[in-house]
């Protein structure tokens, strides 16, 4: 496993969507900067109670999720926000737990980031540093 931290910017994906459509000012936007761990452990983003609630996210219903001591628990799910971090953006959903934002492995797989263990810190893919590719096949 590897962990890191990283500046990261979530955003309200229905916010957006509503600004898009000339329903929402863009200024009305739910957003929220934070200082994430990257952890290669878990599958999954998690985002904190509180964070959920500054963010304005709805819940979409409940997923089990394993802890590194083998418990399982029901915990909700959010529905879509944006992912922004080192100028690399996508749309996620998380586990809805703990006390700090995690990234997961889906997030960095859809941003193609990949954690440098030795410098703690992400990496653009090196096979493309200019903007994440998604493989299909």
């Amino acid at each position: 496993m590897g962990e890191a931290r990283v500046k990261i910017k979530l955003t309200n994906a229905v916010d957006q969507a509503l600004v898009r459509r000339g329903l929402m000012k863009p200024e009305q936007v739910r957003v929220y900067e934070a200082d994430a761990m990257v952890d290669t452990g878990a599958v999954r983003c998690v985002l904190p109670p509180h964070v959920v609630e500054l963010l304005g996210l709805n819940t979409v219903g409940n997923r089990t999720a394993e802890y590194a001591d083998g418990r399982l628990e029901s915990v909700a799910l959010t529905e879509p926000f944006i992912l922004a971090v080192q100028g690399r953006e996508e749309t996620e959903e998380a586990l809805v737990l703990g006390d700090e934002v995690l990234i997961g492995q889906t997030a960095l797989e859809k941003l193609d980031l990949l954690v440098d263990c030795v410098n703690q810190r992400l990496v653009a893919n090196p096979a493309h540093p200019d903007q994440p590719v998604s493989k299909v096949k």
